[in-house]
């Protein structure tokens, strides 16, 4: 059995984009686990698990996470990290279908995974929506309170 730590590493590179392999990504979760979107309130479970993965490398073909530290407590992980990737795909959201801007993002996340028995019972994404969002030009950058927006 590998260790939580290790586990983890082989889901992200089995997410990267340029070399998305959906059925080992799979592998490394539990039958009963889930996967929890914290910002969009989505939840994926069973099958739809691929989805997490597959979602970003279509809205992103070379989707990169870049991990910056990896925090092992008995069977909880919690990873620092950065999403990274060109938009040149259809990203579906909650709120609809963005279509391909060409522009690149580089989103802050912390993700949470809870480990039982060498596999992913389930898997918290802390990401930035908000960040993704006016990287991508869909929201305008924010004006410091007390401004007018003339």
């Amino acid at each position: 059995m590998s260790s939580p730590t290790r586990l983890i590493r082989e889901l992200y590179a089995a997410a990267e984009g340029l070399t998305l392999d959906l059925k080992k990504f799979v592998s490394c979760f539990s039958d009963d686990s889930y996967v929890r979107n914290v910002p969009t309130g989505q939840e994926f479970r069973g099958e739809e698990i691929a989805m997490v993965a597959s979602g970003m490398a279509d809205a992103f073909p070379d989707v990169h996470r870049e991990i910056f530290d990896i925090y092992e407590m008995n069977d909880v992980i919690v990873v620092e990290l950065a999403i990274q990737g060109t938009h040149q795909g259809a990203l579906v959201t909650p709120g609809g279908t963005i279509p391909a801007t060409g522009k690149t993002i580089d989103v802050p996340c912390c993700d949470v995974f809870h480990i039982k028995n060498g596999k992913v019972i389930s898997f918290h994404c802390y990401n930035t929506a908000s960040v993704m969002m006016q990287q991508l030009g869909i929201l305008g950058a924010s004006k410091p309170q007390g401004q007018s927006a003339t």
